[in-house]
This record gives structure tokens, sequence and C-alpha cells, in this order.
């Protein structure tokens, strides 16, 4: 089992004809990624080989859907198209739309998540790494070669956390691991991957990593208490950061108490969820759960 995606997954790519795109393509369909099409207006009715791989480039997302059965699309798409993109995929009727860009506006991503939350679709992201089921779907830019497939179900705002998170663990394994992004409005939540993994019969244990600024962390402990049977790890990342001090990376902002390392940590710890300080210290709590 898994969630999101699965080796049924047929994913299309928004951007394929790019540079990113290629180079990413090139490493989902080496990890065994189901990538039926590309989609470039300008390059429709060609193709793009991959070591062989002939995938060809569709017009639109419709066009792409209707001939492939895409059920998954991922945007390598600049920030200044990213919402024409996406809301093109939702209209189409994409199930699930992973946006990897970066730099993306706010107010973009603010109006084209709630018209995918209307007509009832997915969003991962934006800036962020996607997510893999390891050994049937990888839809993204996350390492596929750092670990197998096993017990464990990883939720992160971090993309390079996600990937030392599924390094440290490589012994136990995942069933999703998913890069949800730092922006401050994103499509999916600690709380939706949560819920998830909390019905997926396959995942034990559950990873949530954080980062100082906002409130998520706090809402998801709050979730954790009340609809997690399973046991949950966290990691925060920033107690070094110091008050007051703007982070770049998800122009978080710690004020006061709220959005700091600690209160996030202490959030979690009440809700019974096992804090580390460092990554390799929460590997090692989840080590222990599992192995206990």
């Amino acid at each position: 089992m898994a969630i999101f995606i699965n080796s049924d997954s047929k994913v299309i790519v928004q951007g394929m004809t790019g540079s990113e795109g290629q180079k990413h393509t090139a490493r989902m369909l080496a990890s065994g990624t189901n990538i039926v099409g590309g989609v470039n207006p300008r390059k429709a009715g060609t193709s793009v080989d991959f070591d062989g791989t002939d995938i060809p480039v569709f017009g639109s997302v419709a066009d792409a859907m209707a001939e492939t059965g895409a059920n998954v699309t991922v945007l390598f798409v600049p920030p200044a198209f990213t919402k024409a993109a996406v809301i093109e995929a939702v209209d189409a009727g994409i199930e699930l739309a992973v946006i990897i860009t970066e730099g993306v506006p706010v107010a973009d991503t603010a109006e084209f998540f709630a018209y995918a939350q209307s007509k009832g679709v997915r969003l991962i992201g934006p800036n962020c790494p996607g997510l893999i089921t390891p050994g049937q779907s990888n839809v993204g830019i996350t390492p596929a070669n750092i670990t197998g497939s096993g017990k464990i179900g990883l939720v992160s705002k971090s993309g390079t956390l996600t990937y030392q998170m599924m390094f440290e663990l490589r012994d136990i394994g995942f069933t999703t691991a998913v890069g949800i992004g730092g922006d401050p409005v994103i499509g999916t939540t600690h709380i939706d991957c949560l819920e998830a993994f909390q019905n997926d019969p396959e995942t034990e244990a559950i990873v949530m990593i954080g980062e100082i600024g906002g409130d998520a962390e706090e809402r998801a402990a709050a979730y954790i208490k009340e609809h997690v049977t399973k046991p949950v790890v966290g990691y925060v990342a920033g107690f070094e950061a110091p008050e007051g001090k703007t982070m770049g990376h998800a122009g978080a902002i710690v004020s006061g108490s709220a959005g700091t390392a600690q209160a996030k940590k202490e959030a979690l710890e009440a809700a019974g969820v096992k804090v580390g300080k460092t990554p390799t210290e929460t590997a090692d709590l989840m080590r222990a759960i599992i192995n206990g």
C-alpha cells in the first residue's frame, strides 16, 4: 500500500521539454515511474527520447489525459506560468498535481489552491521535492536510490531533510515519503498526510518533519492527539535560529514563542509525539519504536 501514488499511477510532466523537466523526467523514469507523456503546446506531436524510451509530447493536459489515461501531473514550469499550468490540469480533471516550482507568488498559490479544492483535485507543493513510493513511483526530484520500501510514512516541509531522513532510516524503508513544501500556502498539509498514513494499513509508524514559522506543526499536534493511533516521531528544524529573524526558505518568521522550534516541540510532545533534537536522534527514536 501507499498514499497518493503507486505503481498504477500514470504520470505526465508539464514542462518536460525544458532543461529541469528533461533532467528529472530521466531520473523519474530510471526509478520506475510510469511516465506516459509531457505537455508543451509549442511542441505537440513531437517526442523526447530518454535512453531509448520515447515519451510523447502533447499540446495540453486534456489531450495527454485523453490519449494516455494519466491521473498524475508533475510541474516543472517557471513561476510566472505555474498558476495557468495548475488551472489547466485541474480543468482537465487530473487527480493529483505535484508542483515542484520554487518562487510561485503566494497570491497565485492561494488562487489555484482554492480552485483545485473546489474541483476535488489534490495539490502537493509548490516549492517541494514531490513524493515517492519506493519501488513503485517517484513523482518529483527525490533521489530514488537512498531508500527502499518499508513500514514508515514520512511527511516533511523540507526537501533536504526528507532525503536525510529517508537515508537515515533506509534499514527500515518507507511506504511513501511526501515533501509538502515550506511555502506559506501549500496544497497538502501535515494533517492531510497524517490522515492518509493513519488510514494506510501498511504504514506502521510516521515521521513528521517541520520547521520554524507559522503554526502548522501545532495544528498537526492537535490532530495527532485526536485522530492518530500509530506512533509518530518528529523533528523541527530551526532550534538555533535567532528569534525575530526571517528565514529565507519558507518566509518563516519567529515572533514571541509562537512559531519557535521549542514551542512546536512542546506541542508535539504534549500530543505524545517523540521529538528528536537532530535528524539522527529522530531516526533513532523511530528505529526504537519499530524494533521495540
